[in-house]
């Protein structure tokens, strides 16, 4: 059965689509932006600063859901720039210390809000 998840601790949703989706236990977590929900605006700072913001909205949602980092299974990350790809790896990586997940990276033309990056995550339980 397919359950909705959604939580005021990450960004709400900004269009037709949910923060995540849970079915057969695999939760699909909505790509994240760097918005702080405090504020609801895209975190000052460079690529260091949004990614650890993408990151805690991530772990926002994966909590809601009952789920942790050590369920991630597959992220995909994409960013508005490939040079800023170091970066965001080192703050990603401290969010995997063991086992971490399958990934692809892409640069993109453009993403929403005209941030630096997005990531897209898939936990299994």
């Amino acid at each position: 059965m397919k359950k909705v998840i959604s939580t005021t601790k990450a960004p709400g949703a900004i269009g037709p689509y949910s923060q995540a989706i849970e079915v057969n236990g695999t939760l699909y977590i909505s790509g994240q932006v760097p918005v702080d929900p405090a504020i609801g605006k895209v975190v000052e700072g460079g690529i260091t600063e949004q990614t650890e913001q993408v990151m805690k909205n991530i772990a926002a949602i994966l909590e809601e859901a009952g789920y942790t980092f050590a369920n991630v299974v597959k992220s995909t990350c994409l960013l508005s720039d490939m040079s800023n790809f170091a970066a965001m790896n080192e703050v990603y990586g401290s969010y995997y210390k063991e086992n971490p997940p399958a990934r692809a990276a892409f640069a993109v033309k453009e993403l929403p809000l005209s941030v630096m990056v997005e990531i897209e995550t898939i936990a299994v339980k």
